[in-house]
């Protein structure tokens, strides 16, 4: 793995629930990704979301900014978001899989 994104996610709070719901169910579309290596999502608060995943370069990572569940997050932010998804590429320096 060597590159990743790190995508930081604020729901409206009266959408909170729903935001979770998709990202729960993105789980399923990201392992159909060939070139998905790693897709964690995540809570931070009671609005706060996020997900980081990795890629071995970046056709794959291309490959999922172009792919379903970003289109997804795309119409989301259109009413369930309170602001567009902040999404970060990152080079990984280091990783640990056990």
């Amino acid at each position: 793995m060597k590159v990743g994104l790190l995508v930081r996610i604020e729901a409206k709070p009266e959408y909170a629930d729903e935001v979770e719901a998709m990202l729960r169910g993105a789980q399923e579309l990201a392992e159909r990704e060939e070139g998905t290596v790693t897709w964690f999502a995540f809570r931070e608060s009671a609005t706060t979301f996020g997900v980081f995943d990795t890629f071995e370069d970046e056709q794959g990572r291309q490959a999922h900014l172009a792919g379903r569940i970003a289109a997804a997050l795309g119409e989301a932010a259109r009413t369930k978001l309170s602001a567009p998804p902040v999404i970060a590429p990152v080079d990984l320096l280091g990783t640990k899989v056990s």
